[in-house]
Protein backbone atom coordinates (compact mmCIF):
# COMPACT_ATOMS: atom_id res chain seq x y z
CA UNK A 1 0.00 0.00 0.00
CA UNK A 2 1.55 3.38 -0.96
CA UNK A 3 1.51 5.68 2.10
CA UNK A 4 -0.43 5.40 5.32
CA UNK A 5 -3.28 7.82 5.93
CA UNK A 6 -2.25 9.97 8.89
CA UNK A 7 -4.34 12.52 10.78
CA UNK A 8 -4.03 14.26 14.11
CA UNK A 9 -6.34 13.04 16.89
CA UNK A 10 -8.41 16.22 16.56
CA UNK A 11 -9.02 15.46 12.89
CA UNK A 12 -10.12 11.88 13.64
CA UNK A 13 -12.42 13.12 16.42
CA UNK A 14 -14.03 15.63 14.04
CA UNK A 15 -14.84 12.95 11.45
CA UNK A 16 -15.99 10.08 13.71
CA UNK A 17 -18.66 9.55 16.34
CA UNK A 18 -17.37 9.17 19.91
CA UNK A 19 -17.87 5.38 19.74
CA UNK A 20 -16.14 5.10 16.35
CA UNK A 21 -13.22 7.14 17.67
CA UNK A 22 -12.96 5.06 20.85
CA UNK A 23 -12.97 1.77 18.93
CA UNK A 24 -10.74 2.72 15.99
CA UNK A 25 -8.25 5.17 17.49
CA UNK A 26 -8.20 4.09 21.17
CA UNK A 27 -8.47 0.32 20.51
CA UNK A 28 -11.83 0.02 22.22
CA UNK A 29 -14.50 -2.65 21.81
CA UNK A 30 -18.24 -2.32 21.44
CA UNK A 31 -20.44 -4.49 23.64
CA UNK A 32 -21.27 -7.93 22.22
CA UNK A 33 -24.51 -8.25 20.23
CA UNK A 34 -24.97 -4.44 20.01
CA UNK A 35 -23.18 -3.60 16.75
CA UNK A 36 -25.04 -2.40 13.69
CA UNK A 37 -23.61 -5.11 11.38
CA UNK A 38 -23.57 -8.11 13.72
CA UNK A 39 -26.77 -9.49 12.18
CA UNK A 40 -26.45 -7.89 8.74
CA UNK A 41 -27.16 -10.46 6.02
CA UNK A 42 -27.21 -8.11 3.00
CA UNK A 43 -24.74 -8.58 0.16
CA UNK A 44 -22.09 -5.92 -0.13
CA UNK A 45 -18.76 -4.57 0.96
CA UNK A 46 -17.52 -3.57 4.41
CA UNK A 47 -15.17 -0.57 4.46
CA UNK A 48 -13.07 1.15 7.11
CA UNK A 49 -15.12 3.87 8.82
CA UNK A 50 -12.00 6.04 9.08
CA UNK A 51 -10.65 5.99 5.53
CA UNK A 52 -12.99 3.98 3.29
CA UNK A 53 -10.49 1.18 2.58
CA UNK A 54 -12.27 -2.01 1.42
CA UNK A 55 -11.84 -4.54 4.24
CA UNK A 56 -14.31 -7.44 3.94
CA UNK A 57 -16.89 -8.80 1.51
CA UNK A 58 -20.24 -10.12 2.68
CA UNK A 59 -19.43 -13.47 1.01
CA UNK A 60 -16.81 -14.04 3.75
CA UNK A 61 -19.18 -13.11 6.62
CA UNK A 62 -20.65 -15.86 8.77
CA UNK A 63 -22.57 -16.28 12.02
CA UNK A 64 -20.01 -17.09 14.70
CA UNK A 65 -22.24 -16.55 17.73
CA UNK A 66 -19.55 -14.30 19.21
CA UNK A 67 -21.66 -11.10 19.20
CA UNK A 68 -19.54 -9.29 16.60
CA UNK A 69 -19.49 -9.43 12.80
CA UNK A 70 -17.22 -12.33 11.83
CA UNK A 71 -15.43 -13.01 8.56
CA UNK A 72 -13.24 -15.93 7.46
CA UNK A 73 -11.00 -13.70 5.31
CA UNK A 74 -10.39 -10.08 4.31
CA UNK A 75 -11.46 -8.74 0.90
CA UNK A 76 -7.83 -8.72 -0.28
CA UNK A 77 -4.56 -9.98 1.16
CA UNK A 78 -3.36 -6.44 1.86
CA UNK A 79 -6.66 -5.02 3.21
CA UNK A 80 -5.73 -5.54 6.87
CA UNK A 81 -2.59 -5.88 8.96
CA UNK A 82 -2.20 -7.88 12.16
CA UNK A 83 -0.17 -7.30 15.32
CA UNK A 84 0.35 -9.15 18.59
CA UNK A 85 -1.84 -7.73 21.36
CA UNK A 86 -1.00 -8.50 24.98
CA UNK A 87 -3.52 -6.17 26.64
CA UNK A 88 -5.70 -7.34 29.52
CA UNK A 89 -3.31 -10.23 30.20
CA UNK A 90 -4.40 -12.04 27.03
CA UNK A 91 -2.43 -13.05 23.95
CA UNK A 92 -4.44 -12.08 20.91
CA UNK A 93 -3.83 -10.93 17.36
CA UNK A 94 -5.12 -7.42 16.67
CA UNK A 95 -6.54 -6.58 13.22
CA UNK A 96 -6.02 -3.05 11.86
CA UNK A 97 -6.83 -1.30 8.59
CA UNK A 98 -3.75 -1.44 6.38
CA UNK A 99 -4.42 2.06 5.05
CA UNK A 100 -4.90 4.07 8.28
CA UNK A 101 -4.08 1.69 11.18
CA UNK A 102 -7.62 1.89 12.58
CA UNK A 103 -8.25 -0.81 15.19
CA UNK A 104 -10.88 -3.18 13.79
CA UNK A 105 -10.91 -6.13 16.20
CA UNK A 106 -9.03 -9.41 16.55
CA UNK A 107 -8.47 -12.60 14.57
CA UNK A 108 -8.75 -16.07 16.11
CA UNK A 109 -7.86 -19.55 14.77
CA UNK A 110 -11.35 -21.01 15.34
CA UNK A 111 -13.17 -20.02 12.16
CA UNK A 112 -14.63 -22.01 9.28
CA UNK A 113 -12.96 -23.14 6.11
CA UNK A 114 -11.48 -22.09 3.76
CA UNK A 115 -9.12 -20.27 6.17
CA UNK A 116 -9.96 -21.60 9.63
CA UNK A 117 -9.83 -17.99 10.85
CA UNK A 118 -12.41 -15.79 12.58
CA UNK A 119 -11.90 -12.09 12.02
CA UNK A 120 -13.99 -10.74 14.91
CA UNK A 121 -14.63 -7.10 13.93
CA UNK A 122 -16.34 -4.19 15.68
CA UNK A 123 -19.29 -2.75 13.73
CA UNK A 124 -18.21 0.71 14.88
CA UNK A 125 -15.05 0.35 12.76
CA UNK A 126 -17.03 -0.38 9.59
CA UNK A 127 -19.34 1.14 7.02
CA UNK A 128 -21.39 -1.04 4.69
CA UNK A 129 -21.93 -0.56 0.98
CA UNK A 130 -24.89 -2.63 -0.21
CA UNK A 131 -24.65 -4.31 -3.65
Amino acid sequence: MPGKIRKRNEEWKASLTPEQYHVTREKGTERAFTGEYERNKAEGTYRCVCCGNVLFDSAAKYESGSGWPSFHSPAAGDAVDTHEDGTFGMRRIEVVCSACDAHLGHVFPDGPQPTGLRYCINSASLTFEKK
